[in-house]
């Protein structure tokens, strides 16, 4: 099954008192401190829809990172939005918030015993390593290596029955003379989750009638459920917590189905070129070449 969205993502008018919006509504700014960065979309995510952002810009000094997840609260409703992600949101029930880390935070996946034991799957219950800041995960069976392999044979992401167009997922290095031999090394996943141009994505992956797993994609890897059992038959909103040492982050639109004009464009110029740098010599729009450099 392959999501479809007619929607142009944004973010939700109510957020952190410390959230700046721009214009369009895509980038949110944490303008001073470290925390009241709490921003939600703007309208509920459709099952298998990816909600993508990209890490724009760091700051020095503060420890910890952004945090993504999902919430079945309505934003609007909120008569002031929760100063931390975690644990103040998560808190007030129905939502579920991951702690990105400098490493991969894959997530260990618990018998079902086990998981049945420590919470009923009709609240649904969070996964992964939380707050733990540098703890390495081992990677099952390596599977990192083989998601490596087939990235640039795969045109889309598969998590369960849900198709992803990878086209977006992975971002870009800095325009420059190296840039073709930087965007191949990001493909093969070296960007640390937590730095610049790093891209990351919420979605919900419908796993019965009324319940869905929240998964996390970091620059093109599935992270794994990180919440079971999640209530699906009320809206879903993907949350972003832009915290401390993150400080500004971009909605990226993922298109699905058919590729918009723009794109296709995109696609033929990259295809031509030695690196990026060789768009500035073309005789194009100065928006176009932003976008086929940066996209």
């Amino acid at each position: 099954m392959e999501a479809l969205s007619d929607q142009f993502q944004e973010f939700h008018p109510k957020h952190g008192t410390n959230i700046f919006l721009d214009h369009s509504g895509t980038q949110a700014t944490r303008v001073e401190s470290f925390a009241n960065g709490v921003c939600f979309s703007k309208y509920p995510l459709k099952p298998g829809e990816i909600f993508l952002i990209e890490i724009e810009e760091k700051e020095l000094g503060w420890c910890g990172h952004l945090r993504v997840g999902l919430t079945a609260k309505d934003p609007s409703s909120l008569e002031v939005v929760p100063e931390y992600s975690i644990p103040d949101l998560m808190e007030l029930g129905d939502s579920w918030i991951f702690a990105i880390t400098r490493n991969h935070n894959k997530v260990i996946e618990e018998s079902e015993d086990q998981a049945v034991g420590e919470a009923g799957l009709g609240a649904g219950r969070r996964l992964g390593r939380g707050e733990e800041e540098d703890g390495v995960q081992g990677d099952e069976g390596g599977g990192s290596n083989n998601k490596t392999k087939t990235f640039f044979t795969d045109t889309h992401l598969y998590i369960d029955t849900i198709r992803i167009p990878k086209d977006k997922l992975v971002g870009r290095s800095r325009p420059g003379r190296f840039s073709h031999i930087l965007d191949d090394l990001y493909k093969t996943n070296a960007l640390p989750p937590t730095a610049r141009r790093s891209r990351i994505g919420v979605l919900y992956v419908p796993k019965g009638k009324d319940t869905a797993d929240m998964h996390i994609v970091i620059n093109g890897e599935d992270m794994g459920a990180s919440a079971k059992g999640i209530p699906s038959t009320t809206p879903l909103y993907a949350v972003v917590d832009v915290f401390a040492a993150t400080k500004c982050v971009r909605i990226v639109q993922v298109e699905y189905g058919f590729s918009s004009l723009q794109t296709l464009c995109r696609k033929a110029i990259q295809k031509h070129i030695v690196h990026r740098m060789a768009i500035d010599w073309l005789q194009l729009p100065e928006a176009l070449k932003h976008y086929c450099k940066y996209e």
